[in-house]
């Protein structure tokens, strides 16, 4: 049998158990006894001792410590872009920015027949919360909740504009700053290869492959006619 436990990112070992007792008496409800635990090295406790004051201060810090980096997560570093559309910090933030038309790096599969290289791609509108990325096209330069979303004109995209990314690791740190969440989401989307669609999911007016063929390294336009209007809105994005 393969070992697979390095491939599931950052391993834990345990170090520390807590048991709490509480009296079931009527005249002691609220008086609970902390016992703590030490662990040997196959992960079974031993050394049990009633809770001492330094170590549930340690519990306290690390707990006070991981808070404040859930409650900074997404706080921008300086004056926001006028491309940051809207804006959740917080341990449950999302973000949803605009990028204008532009030529970027893009990576296919072989198997797709279309060459890597770059291309010009039109304006996108991205959401993004900590584990998971939407991307859409757009027409308008300002985003208002008038805005018509469009299909990303993308393999591994799917109807509803999530991005599969497949086996990239996605490494978004608990106090990760507004313009780092940006870059690192942008870079792993276009940093993966895009390789398939979804079920009868068409991205685009024609042929997908033929699009990025006539695309992939000149300098072609990227033609706004091929874009197929999504029936997401902008109000629901901000759910």
């Amino acid at each position: 049998m393969n070992d697979l436990t390095n491939n599931f990112g950052k391993l834990y070992h345990p170090v520390k158990a807590l048991i709490i007792y509480e009296r079931r008496d009527n005249n002691y409800q609220n008086a609970p006894y902390v016992e703590s635990y030490d662990m040997d090295d196959r992960g079974c406790p031993i050394n049990g001792h009633p809770l001492s004051i330094k170590e549930a201060n340690g519990f306290a810090k690390a707990l006070i410590v991981t808070e404040k980096k859930q409650r900074n997560f997404l706080n921008p570093k300086g004056v926001l872009s006028p491309d940051i559309v809207f804006l959740k910090t917080g341990n449950d933030g999302f973000a949803i920015w605009r990028t204008p038309t532009k030529r970027v790096k893009l990576l296919f599969t072989e198997s797709l027949g279309i060459p890597s290289g770059e291309a010009a791609v039109p304006a996108l509108l991205w959401k993004a919360e900590k584990n998971s990325l939407s991307v859409f096209a757009i027409q308008d330069d300002k985003v208002t909740e008038q805005t018509v979303l469009f299909n990303a004109p993308f393999f591994n995209v799917y109807a509803d504009g999530k991005v599969c990314m497949g086996n990239v690791p996605v490494k978004i740190p608990n106090d990760c700053h507004l313009e780092m969440f940006i870059d690192l989401w942008q870079g792993y989307f276009f940093n993966s290869f895009f390789s398939h669609l979804f079920g009868e999911h068409l991205p685009v007016k024609g042929n997908i492959v033929q699009l990025w063929q006539n695309l992939m390294n000149n300098d072609n336009p990227f033609p706004i006619e091929t874009l197929i209007p999504n029936n997401i809105t902008i109000n629901k994005l901000l759910q």
